[in-house]
């Protein structure tokens, strides 16, 4: 006697997922698997070191023993009233601060006169200022020690005629003037930038209802212009706090700055506990600094995407 299930195949039974179905729901779309590798870059090149370095804060003192031990002395030492090392910040602040508004002044200019004759090229002539960059900052300040120095390019040269050079090395004018003078690139191609997406129709029609040349200035191209400008002294700015090249070659070690401080604690003390607090603070220090400058900013207007 045929059974009710004759003739009829019997429904297959459905196999246990496996991993790659369980975690079907989790895939990268394909513009996160394009960006994988960068991810996995940053995260050994940058990353990683940040880690290590905020771990190394934490070790103790005049040690390796990185995530090995937990202590703040290294924090209690640099925070203590007889050390002299917040006078290497300050020193380092300034000659950021004095860079930024120098460079500021002189590059301002250049820039609109760039936009002035060359237009929308503006930013490719703009380039042209990057060239010196080639040529390694050293090689370019030892230049400067070679024509200053005494019976150097400008001593011998003014002694020809019974005069002789000014002593202007190994003095603070003549770090921030090697500072300015490396750093002017920086400066100058945020500000084309940001003066290249002025509209020229603005400027006409305010000229045309009567306003001055100080107001279309003041009102128009400096509001427009301004994230190009903030952008130009944050990257100088951040440049110029970890600046030393300046410092050892042109000042001679005459005024010590907080990166030529890290630097000994990494190497002639051999402390790296005490280097790594002072650069996680530095750190943290120009980390605040531009997350509140990048807050005031529309990137999106700066970069023409609307």
């Amino acid at each position: 006697m045929s059974t009710a299930t004759d003739g009829v195949s019997a429904a297959p039974s459905r196999a246990a997922p496996s991993w790659l179905d369980r975690f079907h729901g989790f895939a990268l779309t394909a513009g996160a698997r394009c960006a994988l590798p960068v991810l996995v870059l940053l995260g050994i090149g940058f990353a990683a070191p940040l880690v290590a370095i905020f771990a190394y804060s934490f070790a103790t003192p005049r040690s390796f023993d990185v995530f090995r031990s937990f202590t703040l002395e290294n924090y209690a030492e640099l925070f203590d009233p007889s050390n002299t090392v917040w006078l290497s910040f300050l020193w380092s602040i300034g000659f950021a601060l004095a860079t930024c508004v120098i460079l500021a002044v002189v590059a301002y200019p250049i820039a609109y006169g760039l936009n002035r004759v060359f237009g929308r090229f503006a930013s490719i002539v703009s380039i042209l200022f990057v060239f010196p960059l080639f040529v390694s900052e050293n090689v370019r300040l030892y230049g400067w020690v070679l024509f200053f120095i005494k019976n150097g390019v400008l001593d011998g040269t003014l002694k020809l005629f019974g005069l002789s050079g000014p002593e202007v090395l190994y003095q603070p004018p003549m770090i921030l003037a090697g500072m300015v003078y490396t750093y002017l690139p920086f400066m100058l191609f945020p500000i084309t930038l940001g003066l290249a997406l002025v509209p020229r129709d603005c400027i006409d029609a305010a000229i045309d209802l009567g306003a001055s040349r100080l107001q279309v200035w003041r009102e128009i191209e400096l509001p427009l212009a301004m994230p190009g400008i903030l952008i130009g002294m944050l990257l100088t700015f951040v440049l110029g706090i970890g600046a030393v090249a300046e410092a050892k070659i042109l000042g001679g070690q005459s005024v010590i700055v907080i990166s030529h401080d890290i630097e000994i604690a990494f190497t002639y003390s051999q402390n790296w506990p005490l280097g790594s607090a002072l650069a996680v603070l530095v750190t943290l220090f120009i980390g605040v600094l531009t997350l509140a400058v990048f807050s005031k900013l529309d990137l999106d207007t700066l970069l023409g995407r609307r």
